[in-house]
């Protein structure tokens, strides 16, 4: 059976999914009357509840006897590694563009890479039923962006079809006919999209996907490039220079069918399959047969820009919730996430009771760290760094990011202070249609750790930001942090809702009556600079004098609630996140007020 291999591309929330949903459907994956979930595609716990794409994942469907595999791809540039890698096992790329948005900054990183690759790709305009869709000017929009992506006269030549995925039809003509649902889209992709190239000789495969199986154990996907492989089958695997990492024989072989994985007795040259039966391989490693000597070039990785320390809790309140507490048990989860995780690096610190996490992004970070409480661990989480580089000359280099705002006219002003207080340099401001702006930033990734949810408060919500790695360039100086301090509990114990009434002047509460605190948790917001040590389990005394005036039923104003990601982007250098499987607690890093003070005055020291 002659086979075609494409993968969706595009900016968050452009319809990959839903698009490939509608394929699905379309192509006779499922029966007329078996129930599906919506997007499909989505399939852990957390893609679900966020509604976004995290890792790449392949299915197949059959159109006119001909197998298209396809690889959906996630949005967010955090997730950029998924992406960079998958592209190596397809010939063709379909770029999904929102009708309304045009192309956005994560549109603009995929479209270079696949067109660094080589590959052909399918322009289709998405969302063209909405009302503010203007299909003829995000045309010219991308027809830009190739340009400006040095796109050669083959790929600049796209072919463009119009449609809406949700709605299940695509259609040379942005008015239709919509009767012919999906198939000049599955019509194109066999005519545009060329046969998987094949390499001469015997079998050889690079490793794309990782993931363990209770019952088959370690699976890895990826394209094979020549020859064939069957069940019980001897091969080796070896790294980027030909060192040898281990020797076994394929236990099975696995192709996708649809949305099921189905065992297969052969898998030929240009098929995306699964292979399951060794132990040690990993992504970007060559999977070949016994005499193969030279193994497979890997698509190279950007380097992580972000890092944070994950550090083992010891907090007063540790091992109460979660039964995954220890060094050891942290470091094997970490390690076996780097394996799969390309765009991750894990370092061990010296004290060992602490791992340096490096990723692409705040938002990558933190579904880590929602993962892993899911499955039961504990651990304090530090706020996130930027990882710096020296030059050559030994100046100091930092991460600098392409930020795209689009914003309503009216809250533009304030939008425009804030970046420039983080030291942005603005490069672009247009209409984007319908009274809303839109502004481009270059702007220290130092300076957008937290800048989100501050964002939607100044625009009351209505802001849309996103965010793509550019450049490292010179160190841009001082950003400032914070402008309040925080309440720190002084005791250990139940909080009382008596002495949080009596505290609300003092500023909002993060955490409600009845919680458990200790020592120098963080269990509010200061309405000045300082941090005040307050106590919150102070009760009413009782005694048995009448009083005069009627006792007043206590009234507490609901706390703040933290959030996982807004925790990580509120909190300063010297308090830590503490994560456990219930619940997110603020502290700081010295909990005993003595050795805060210490602290601080050995860093006023050092920095005179």
């Amino acid at each position: 059976m002659s086979m075609r291999n494409i993968a969706i591309i595009a900016h968050v929330d452009h319809g990959k999914t839903t698009l490939v949903d509608e394929l699905l459907k379309q192509s006779g994956a499922f029966r007329d009357n078996q129930r599906v979930a919506e997007r499909i595609m989505d399939s852990n716990e957390i893609e679900i509840e966020r509604g976004i794409t995290i890792l790449a994942k392949a299915t197949s469907v059959v159109w006119k006897d001909v197998r298209i595999n396809i690889v959906d791809t996630p949005g967010h540039a955090d997730f950029g590694g998924e992406v960079e890698r998958i592209l190596n096992m397809v010939d063709g790329a379909i770029v999904l563009v929102d009708a309304a948005e045009g192309p956005m900054p994560q549109t603009k990183f995929v479209v270079g890479k696949a067109l660094k690759v080589g590959l052909k790709p399918i322009v289709a305009i998405n969302k063209i039923d909405r009302s503010d869709a203007r299909a003829d000017e995000v045309i010219n929009e991308v027809f830009d962006l190739f340009a400006a992506l040095d796109a050669n006269d083959e790929q600049l030549d796209f072919p463009i079809l119009y449609g809406s995925g949700r709605n299940g039809w695509m259609n040379v003509n942005p008015d239709g006919p919509m009767d012919q649902g999906l198939a000049p889209l599955f019509d194109l992709v066999l005519d545009h999209v060329p046969e998987p190239t094949v390499g001469e000789g015997s079998f050889r495969m690079i490793g794309t996907i990782l993931e363990a199986n209770p019952f088959l154990g370690r699976i890895i996907t990826g394209r094979i490039h020549s020859g064939s492989i069957k069940p019980n089958q001897p091969m080796k695997v070896m790294d980027a220079n030909g060192k040898l990492i281990e020797q076994g024989r394929v236990s099975k072989i696995l192709a996708f069918r649809g949305i099921e994985r189905t065992a297969i007795d052969e898998g030929c040259a240009g098929d995306i399959v699964a292979i399951a039966g060794l132990t040690k391989g990993t992504v970007a490693d060559t999977y070949c047969a016994p005499d193969v000597t030279e193994p497979l070039e890997a698509q190279p990785i950007d380097p992580p820009t972000v890092t944070m320390s994950f550090i083992v809790n010891d907090s007063p309140l540790a091992g109460t919730e979660g039964d995954k507490v220890t060094s050891r048990v942290i470091r094997d989860r970490l390690m076996k996430e780097a394996e799969g995780n390309v765009a991750l690096k894990i370092e061990e610190a010296e004290d060992k009771d602490s791992f340096y996490v490096s990723g692409r992004g705040e938002l990558q970070l933190a579904v880590l760290i929602e993962t892993m409480r899911r499955e039961g661990f504990e651990l304090a989480v530090s706020r996130p760094r930027v990882v710096m580089k020296k030059a050559d000359d030994g100046t100091v280099l930092e991460p600098i990011e392409e930020v795209v705002i689009d914003v309503d006219e009216e809250h533009s002003g304030i939008v425009v202070q804030k970046m420039s207080e983080r030291k942005a340099e603005m490069v672009e401001l247009r209409p984007s249609g319908g009274n809303r702006l839109r502004l481009v930033f270059h702007a220290p990734t130092r300076g957008l750790i937290g800048y989100q949810s501050e964002l939607l408060t100044d625009t009351r919500g209505t802001a849309i930001m996103n965010r793509l790695f550019h450049d490292y360039q010179p160190y841009k100086g001082d950003i400032g942090g914070r402008v309040t301090g925080v309440l720190l509990s002084n005791e250990s114990g139940e909080s009382v809702a008596y002495a949080m009434f009596n505290l609300e002047d003092r500023g909002p509460m993060i955490i409600d009556a009845g919680e458990k605190v200790y020592a120098g948790m963080i269990i509010g917001i200061h309405t000045r600079v300082n941090d005040l040590e307050v106590n919150v389990l102070k009760g009413k005394k009782l005694t048995n004098m009448r009083a005069s005036g009627k006792d007043d039923a206590i009234k507490l104003t609901p706390p703040i609630r933290m959030t996982l990601d807004r925790a990580l982007s509120w909190i300063q250098d010297d308090e830590l996140v503490e994560v456990t499987p219930k619940t997110i607690r603020l502290r700081k890093i010295f909990l005993d007020p003595i050795d805060r003070k210490r602290n601080s005055k050995t860093k006023a020291s050092l920095t005179a």
